[in-house]
């Protein structure tokens, strides 16, 4: 089990369960790090007393550092604070749930100080993952998956003992609450429709990534990276009851998959507790209480974000990260009521087929691409009218 942690993105769902199960189970959390919530930032300070924090918006980071001075916490601000708490704390491991492309670097600084990674950030094996996987493997540094689907596969892989008997992986989706629905409604709704998933509670952003199932896509890439395997030995199922997490197939057509209740609590405590298992607080799942257990394909046509991803890791390059960055300011109009719903997936796939991937040879080669995307989605994107 870890004994000392730090928490990036600790005031969010994913870090605050983190924070809870850490205190439970005995984790020193000795550095956290927020976007810009203060206020629940400044309790957990004054509950644990880390030895640093940071706060990525700089004015907040001021006035945090005004409301904690009688206490010896450190405050740092900025993508450069991020960083600073990533590596120089005195955690063995760093949780990383922050959201987006803003992840990739303190997960890079934590990995070069040799900290082990818990990530919940897909974006960073989206848009780096040859970068990350190349330095944790130099560095000796184990990345344990936190998403609920990439915990899963984890957890169902540890009896897989040859990696030539396994045929694919299977990554399942909620279908978020627009599965079933046609062009003539999804050209309609607004993004207070897009933020009511029917099974989790989870920040605005990958909210709308699961209504346009671009997570899904997402997801592929970084499960590419994180197990080693190919796009197209991937595939992607809708679950609605969102109890079955994720499934493996071996060449003998038997298929292993892990079940719960729909709860972040057991893929964040199994990367803390690994390779050990401890109680939970989580219900146990009930069999006798499910009736049936569904499974669909997605409709690619509609929710397209799927197969704009494959494509992405298909050529590979900083494509992954153009369609990453397309994608999150996309997402960004829509939730300003910029941009339509249906928009967000057509400009990002505009952008793949505009904007020329390169090959990877440094972080700057990333950056940049990122921005080129953005920039792009800018000009670009359809506007509503009015």
């Amino acid at each position: 089990m870890v004994k000392n942690i730090a928490l990036l993105g600790s005031t969010g769902s994913i870090g605050k369960k983190a924070f809870n199960i850490s205190k439970r189970l005995g984790i020193n959390i000795v550095a956290l790090a927020a976007y810009n919530n203060i206020d629940v930032l400044e309790n957990q300070i004054r509950d644990v007393n880390p030895e640093l924090v940071a706060v990525y918006d700089s004015t907040a980071a001021i006035k945090l550092k005004r409301n904690i001075n009688d206490t010896f916490t450190k405050v740092f601000s900025g993508l450069e604070g991020l960083c600073e708490v990533a590596s120089r704390s005195k955690a063995d491991m760093v949780l990383n749930s922050v959201m987006g492309m803003v992840g990739l670097m303190p997960t890079l600084a934590a990995i070069n100080s040799g900290k082990n990674i818990a990530l919940a950030n897909k974006e960073t094996l989206v848009v780096g993952g040859e970068l990350v996987v190349n330095e944790a493997k130099r560095q000796g540094v184990k990345i344990l998956p936190v998403d609920s689907e990439h915990s899963a596969i984890f957890q169902c892989l540890e009896g897989c003992n040859k990696k030539k008997d396994l045929k694919k992986l299977i990554l399942t989706a909620s279908g978020g609450p627009f599965f079933g629905k046609d062009y003539n409604y999804l050209k309609k709704v607004k993004k207070e429709d897009a933020l009511k998933h029917p099974n989790w509670r989870m920040g605005n952003k990958i909210t709308v990534d699961s209504a346009t199932m671009m997570n899904k896509g997402l997801e592929i890439i970084e499960a590419v990276w994180l197990f080693g395997v190919e796009q197209e030995n991937i595939e992607v199922l809708v679950h609605r009851e969102s109890v079955v997490h994720s499934m493996i197939e071996y060449k003998d057509n038997s298929i292993i998959a892990q079940l719960s209740v729909p709860d972040m609590e057991i893929p964040i405590q199994y990367a803390l507790t690994y390779p050990d298992r401890e109680f939970s607080n989580v219900k146990p799942l009930d069999l006798k209480s499910i009736s049936s257990l569904s499974f669909y394909e997605p409709d690619f046509q509609l929710f397209n974000g799927i197969n704009i991803c494959r494509e992405a890791i298909e050529i590979g390059g900083t494509l992954p990260a153009i369609a990453n960055g397309a994608n999150e300011e996309a997402v960004k109009l829509f939730l300003e009521d910029k941009i339509g719903f249906l928009e967000i997936c057509n400009v990002v796939k505009k952008s793949i087929k505009s904007l020329t991937p390169t090959k990877i040879e440094k972080i700057e080669d990333i950056l940049k691409a990122d921005r080129d995307a953005r920039d792009f989605v800018l000009k670009n994107a359809i506007r509503v009218e009015g």
